[in-house]
């Protein structure tokens, strides 16, 4: 039985892990000599097997997506493996709600298909915003960080997490839209700790308030994703890990904004408007020499040699 794993599979286990590649090599022999080894995944046709990360140096728990036809096999998707348990220490969730594997595969291989479309038109079209992009975390530095905050990681946030670290923008500005910026795992850190403490304090306060006069700053399960700039944290998006929707905050009070997006759904309208600007309608993707550049925030300095996208 042939195997194939396509290109961008390629790619994508190269960014999960060192030891990825080697894993998904091994599954192939396997799925060669036991083409049925998979269970339904939930999507039409698409068979899924778990990959015991502890088997392979460098590689965290894997599961991989496959088609099945008579004489050959294609493996479609890699993505991290949804957790066999919630963190001990995890705060504002449903401990009794049960791990969903094929679902959690679905979203790890959406947000790693969204985010691939990114940055394979940033790789192209603004090589400069690409460059800003850090590297993926490791599986271990995504658990010290879950141990720091005291939550369980959502799937979709681990998965881009292993993909990229965060964005150090260029001029300040990030590459989604509004020019806001991926925030790095130890500005997710120090913005939730200072976050939490505003909101011990307003809890204090709110002890003497009435129930219709007390404050919410912040929520226990509100992750920090995505920041106003690189290093501006005055507004940005928090992922609700109770919900998996994306919420605003803003230090200007400002309202809900558009209807909630989950990450993944969010990335993915980024992909689209970079690959068809014309039907863009957020926000209108251009260029600035080789960054990408947003224009509802574009410099008054840099308008001249903004070049907006079309298509």
């Amino acid at each position: 039985m042939n195997v194939e794993i396509a290109a961008d599979v390629r790619e994508t286990a190269t960014q999960l892990g060192a030891g990825v590649p080697y894993a998904l090599k091994v599954l192939a022999s396997q799925l060669a000599d036991d083409p049925g080894m998979g269970l339904p995944s939930g999507l039409p046709g698409i068979l899924t097997v778990t990959v015991d990360g502890d088997l392979f140096e460098g590689c965290p728990a894997l599961a991989v997506g496959y088609i099945r036809e008579p004489d050959r096999i294609e493996i479609r998707y890699v993505a991290l493996a949804p957790s066999a348990e919630p963190a001990a220490n995890s705060r504002g969730q449903d401990q009794d709600q049960p791990a969903d594997p094929a679902a959690d595969a679905v979203t790890g291989r959406e947000i790693t298909d969204a985010w691939q479309r990114i940055t394979r038109w940033l790789q192209r079209n603004a090589p400069d915003s690409h460059a800003a992009l850090r590297t993926g975390m490791s599986s271990t530095s995504i658990a010290a960080l879950e141990d720091d905050l005291g939550i369980q990681v959502p799937t979709s946030l681990r998965a881009l997490w292993l993909l990229t670290a965060g964005d150090d923008g260029v001029s300040g500005a990030g590459c989604l839209p509004g020019n806001q910026a991926l925030m790095p795992a130890d500005a997710v850190a120090a913005f939730y700790r200072q976050q939490m403490d505003s909101q011990a304090h307003e809890d204090t306060l709110n002890a003497r308030r009435s129930e219709y006069d007390r404050i919410t700053v912040w929520k226990a399960a509100w992750i920090p994703v995505v920041s106003y700039g690189a290093a501006d944290r005055t507004s940005g998006l928090y992922l609700d890990a109770a919900t998996g929707y994306l919420g605003r905050w803003s230090r200007y009070n400002e309202g809900p904004g558009d209807e909630p997006d989950t990450l993944a759904t969010y990335l993915e309208d980024v992909a689209d408007m970079l690959e068809t600007p014309a039907l863009a309608t957020r926000d209108k993707p251009g260029l600035v020499g080789g960054a990408l550049v947003w224009g509802s925030r574009l410099d008054p300095a840099r308008e001249d040699r903004w070049q907006p996208l079309t298509g």
